[in-house]
């Protein structure tokens, strides 16, 4: 096959005209030699003209001051970059060189990308922190508190890590009262967090299916779960850095805690969980009552209680004999009744002389009283020989107007009553008062 070398090779020869070549040939020669050369290549340059359409290939130019290559990142590639990609990032991309003859144009097929100043997973984490916390996932408002008191913990991890085995030994140390569900799944690698981010959604609708009645898992519920595996490099803990993950453990209805790696490994999960433990072993810790150390307590507040009721007891004694040795227990009449009874006969003779003396004086102004009413009294001034005339109709007369002659009048005493005729009425009549 002629080569776009072998072409050249004989246009250079004076002696000999090479065969004219159409556009699609010298297009598959040119496509066929930069392919040949350029299959594996590195380039530096800035992202410009990004664009992705709904296929899920993604499409860009590199550029810097003197050029602009085409490139393409096909779908199949893009799961190998960890990043988002923006228009100004400066990366350098893996690739290789594809040439599409319909339009006689050259373009960088990317396989692999990482950006400048910066390593590709700390790009990845900073942007994926950036959007999550702008949702409010890692806001502590929304935490959920842990259950003070756990009776099953669901564990999502590797059955086989050495996580697992950590967390059960120090769990196991602590107390026997904590039923313990594993949930294996894988911890690293591709899908990873797809399969963590399942295991909870799964639990979690077990549990909304059972309305958490105690009947979530096997007649038990889960009072808390913990997503853990042990430590190793950021590539190994990526999984737990990666959407599917944060998002079903900020979802989770049931309280999260996240103890993934070390002390010094923070990950999006461990932000978006309800709690952090900085190893699995300290997650045990966290959930775990320390049963000894719960009985030693107990024998403390034991002594405590014998000593507060013996204290009790002996001061009780004391003041049982104190009253047993009372006068009014040694002599309840003299102590108790007789001082009570003299009291009352002291009452009732105040009662008595108060009753006396208000009586006394009662008379008193009675008499004085009956005294100014009987001097007020008409019949005293009848008594003094003075008489009262009424006219028949029984009105007391008051002046001569008031009769006349022939008409009946009665005339009252202070003994008795007169009846009379009127002679006649005489209203000259001088007296000595006149």
């Amino acid at each position: 096959m002629t080569t776009l070398f072998d072409y050249l090779e004989q246009a250079g020869d004076s002696s000999q005209r090479p065969e004219p070549l159409s556009v699609g040939d010298l297009t598959l020669l040119i496509k066929g030699s930069l392919e040949t050369e350029f299959y594996n290549v590195w380039v530096v340059g800035e992202i410009s003209n990004l664009s992705r359409p709904r296929s899920g290939h993604c499409y860009l130019t590199l550029k810097d001051e003197s050029a602009q290559l085409p490139a393409v990142v096909w779908r199949s590639s893009m799961s190998q970059i960890r990043f988002d990609l923006n228009d100004g990032l400066l990366v350098m991309c893996h690739g290789r060189i594809d040439v599409y003859p319909p339009h006689g144009k050259y373009q960088l097929v990317i396989d692999r990308m990482k950006p400048l100043g910066q390593g590709g997973l700390e790009l990845a984490f900073r942007q994926l922190h950036a959007k999550l916390e702008a949702e409010g996932l890692f806001d502590p408002k929304r935490k959920r508190p842990i259950p003070k008191t756990i009776q099953r913990v669901a564990v999502v991890t590797s059955p086989t890590g050495a996580a697992i085995r950590d967390f059960l030994q120090v769990l196991a140390r602590r107390t026997k009262r904590i039923n313990v569900l594993i949930v294996p799944v894988r911890v690293q690698g591709d899908g990873a967090s797809e399969e963590m981010a399942t295991a909870l959604e799964t639990l979690n609708r077990i549990d909304r299916q059972n309305g958490n009645n105690g009947d979530s898992v096997n007649g038990h519920p889960v009072d808390c779960i913990v997503v853990t595996r042990g430590g190793g490099r950021l590539e190994d803990l990526w999984a737990f850095n990666e959407e599917p993950l944060v998002r079903a453990v900020a979802k989770s209805k049931i309280p999260v805690i996240s103890a993934v790696g070390h002390e010094i490994d923070v990950t999006l999960c461990d932000l978006a969980s309800d709690l952090r433990a900085l190893t699995p072993s300290e997650a045990a810790e966290r959930i775990a009552p320390d049963d000894a150390g719960l009985v030693e307590s107990l024998a403390v507040w034991e002594q405590r209680l014998h000593r507060a009721v013996e204290q009790k007891i002996a001061l009780s004694q004391q003041q049982w004999k104190r009253f047993a040795e009372h006068p009014s227990f040694q002599r309840p009449m003299e102590g108790l009744i007789y001082p009570r009874q003299k009291s009352l006969d002291h009452l009732d003779e105040q009662l008595r002389q108060a009753v006396k003396s208000h009586l006394e004086r009662s008379a008193t102004q009675l008499a004085h009283f009956f005294a100014r009413l009987e001097s007020l009294s008409p019949l005293a001034v009848l008594r003094r020989g003075y008489s009262l005339t009424f006219d028949r109709n029984d009105r007391l007369l008051t002046d001569l107007d008031a009769v006349a002659p022939g008409e009946e009048i009665n005339t009252r005493f202070f003994r008795g009553k007169l009846r009379s005729i009127v002679q006649s009425v005489e209203k000259n009549v001088v007296t000595d008062y006149d």
